[in-house]
């Protein structure tokens, strides 16, 4: 019986640890090795209760949830000897002509507070509804709208006329 679910659990992390990573590291704003470290957080986090995530009706929202909330514990605890950076080094081996623009949302997603940047995320990278990310950020419906209004005029701020410059012709 535990061979069995020990084996559905590792599909189910298989298939979806890339997407988590690629979530995590849009909440992060580009920090690699805490996207890393958050996306095994949720893993862990999943495997002690896999009886019970197995049996729910969408494994993978429930995966997002707890990243999403492993994320802004995280974001309460770290230190105050930690400091953000707009300062990206060079990634080698971007093939396409799209690092520029993506660099750019990321120092301007770095530059949201830790709630309107997981709004953001859930929101336009997750496609969720308004219903679904107040849920995983056990927050109002309301909330989520006018914390999502301000997150997208912060970012129009930040990015001003930046984006057109990379927008293809």
């Amino acid at each position: 019986m535990w061979q069995g679910r020990a084996d559905d659990y590792a599909e189910f992390a298989g298939a979806r640890a890339g997407h988590l990573y690629r979530s995590a590291c849009l909440l992060t704003a580009g920090d690699t090795h805490l996207a890393e470290d958050l996306v095994q957080d949720t893993l862990g986090r999943l495997y002690v209760r896999w009886g019970r995530v197995s049996r729910a009706e969408n494994p993978a929202a429930y995966a997002q949830t707890v990243l999403t909330r492993a994320f802004l514990a995280h974001q309460r605890r770290r230190s105050s000897g930690e400091r953000a950076t707009d300062v990206f080094p060079d990634l080698p081996g971007a093939a396409d002509g799209d690092a520029p623009l993506r660099l750019t949302l990321l120092a301007a997603l770095a530059r949201l507070p830790a709630k309107d940047r997981a709004v953001i995320v859930l929101r336009y990278w997750e496609d969720r509804s308004v219903e679904q990310t107040a849920d995983v950020l056990d927050v109002s419906s309301a909330a989520v709208r006018t914390r999502c209004s301000r997150a997208l005029g912060r970012l129009r701020e930040l990015l001003g006329e930046d984006l057109a410059e990379y927008a293809r012709p």
